[in-house]
């Protein structure tokens, strides 16, 4: 079931795949078969989890980036003064915030569509997904 998934992602975009959109089929197909979701669930599933991933996403990676990038670009944490190490930890901690309510949100959203047990297997299921996903990188097998 798995490479049937990623196959037909593979085929829907019909162009080349970019290395992120491997790793999102690849992980959409590994969940599917880690839960076992049927027909229903899946409907109602997937457009929650990605939903909410694409909000995590951008705040996890593109927003708190910009942040890192800030600090580069002044050539390091040493070199920025006082009251901008101050506005960035205040943005810092915002995000931090907006994070936590964007996952408590979603585990509200979850417990709609799926049982509590199918919610705490998701959540191991996604960590193993990166375990994996982190021993091919290191082996070259993407």
């Amino acid at each position: 079931m798995f490479f049937i998934c990623f196959s037909t992602y593979a085929q829907k975009s019909g162009k080349k795949e970019s290395h992120g959109e491997k790793i999102k089929a690849l992980k959409i197909a590994f969940i599917t078969e880690k839960l076992n979701l049927d027909t229903k669930e899946a409907e109602k599933f997937w457009p929650i989890y990605n939903k909410y991933n694409d909000l995590l996403y951008q705040l996890e990676r593109v927003e708190k980036h910009k942040l890192v990038y800030i600090i580069k670009e002044a050539n390091g944490i040493d070199a920025i003064s006082e009251k901008e190490a101050k506005s960035i930890f205040e943005k810092n901690t915002n995000l931090d915030a907006k994070i936590h309510k964007i996952k408590m949100d979603y585990d509200n959203a979850l417990t709609k569509v799926l049982s509590h047990k199918k919610i705490l297997k998701l959540k191991i299921t996604e960590r193993e997904f990166i375990r994996n996903l982190m021993k091919k990188y290191r082996n070259k097998k993407i």
